[in-house]
């Protein structure tokens, strides 16, 4: 089945959408899901230094997000909202890996 060219113009429109700005995460809400899996910390431990990290990597990702090309975003962004749980700091890490992997 043949793709029609109007199909091409709306999913490149898409991507550039994904691609034009840092995505927003419930990063407190994947923290704590993430923490409810692991033992080890104190919850509230574990969870204030994951938003914190979490917090450190999204201020990184926004003071170098034009520097990374929008095919890497278009392949990561989408990601992150696997399983449930979007973490800056996965963005953050494939985001990186693209950009060395070219």
């Amino acid at each position: 089945m043949p793709i029609s060219i109007s199909m091409i113009v709306v999913s490149s429109q898409l991507v550039i959408a994904v691609a034009d700005r840092v995505p927003t995460f419930d990063i407190a809400r994947s923290c704590k899901l993430d923490v409810a899996a692991t033992a080890g910390l104190s919850v509230d431990q574990s969870v204030k230094s994951c938003v914190n990290d979490e917090r450190k990597a999204r201020q990184q990702l926004t003071s170098q997000w034009s520097k990374f090309s929008a095919s890497s975003k278009a392949e990561c962004v989408p990601q992150e909202s696997i399983g449930g749980t979007p973490s800056y700091v996965s963005l953050l890490t494939c985001l990186q890996l693209g950009q060395w992997a070219r």
